[in-house]
């Protein structure tokens, strides 16, 4: 990813709405969750500055690729951060009763498979993955270059590839489905040269928009949305 969108990320992840959105899903699918979660590709630490306010039960923990961001996450989060990849996670087997990958199995230096069996490794048997994605290839757009993605994926597309791990899926959901055609709309008549999504909006907008998310929360699953969120679990070994 570009060192401005990092920074960028880190000026924003805790105000703008796309990422308090996110950030509430993940808390919410981390409910269940007791004892050590590990945020891998854990970006500049929003996510793990969030739930060690909201869940200081949990015993948490970091990893983040890019040393720049691996030392603000740290900073913003106070909870320790690991530098290294997805696909070699500096971790012993069955260290983590959860870990969330949010928006990193799109990224292009990531190769999902070798992700996802990194992940099952590192978890302990009936421990809970939470993955986020971007959905639809269709809405790949400059933003999307911007970040490194190299894919969007359907709901059915991850459900697969977590099964494909050995994962038994809870459950897979579109997320961002009542804004998505103004987003499809957004994505399509933007120049590729466009300034990256991640940017301030003013005040009533942002509230407008994170307010659409709420009510999205409280009604049935959505068929479509710019983002998907699963929610699986590593089998437990038989008996």
């Amino acid at each position: 990813m570009e060192a401005d969108e990092y920074r960028l990320m880190d000026q924003a992840e805790s105000g703008m709405w796309w990422y308090r959105a996110l950030h509430a899903r993940l808390l919410a699918a981390l409910a269940p969750v007791r004892g050590r979660v590990l945020d891998a590709g854990c970006g500049t630490g929003g996510l793990l500055a969030l739930l060690r306010a909201r869940r200081p039960d949990l015993m948490l923990i970091g990893c983040e690729w890019d040393g720049w961001a691996a030392a603000r996450a740290a900073g913003k989060a106070g909870v320790a951060v690991a530098r290294g990849g997805v696909g070699a996670l500096p971790f012993a087997a069955g260290s983590f009763d959860a870990v969330v990958l949010a928006d990193v199995l799109c990224h292009e230096a990531v190769d999902p498979p070798a992700a996802l069996a990194e992940v099952a490794r590192v978890l302990r048997p009936g421990g809970r993955l939470v993955v986020n994605m971007p959905a639809f290839m269709w809405l790949y757009s400059a933003h999307d270059r911007r970040v490194g993605n190299a894919r969007r994926v359907s709901a059915g597309e991850l459900r697969g590839w977590l099964r494909q791990a050995g994962f038994a899926v809870v459950g897979v959901r579109y997320w961002n489905g009542l804004l998505l055609p103004l987003l499809a709309l957004r994505r399509k008549i933007r120049p590729d040269t466009a300034a990256s999504d991640v940017a301030a909006l003013p005040p009533w907008l942002d509230a407008i928009l994170f307010a659409i998310t709420r009510l999205e929360g409280a009604l049935p699953p959505m068929p479509a949305g710019s983002s998907v969120l699963a929610i699986a679990t590593r089998a437990e070994p038989p008996p």
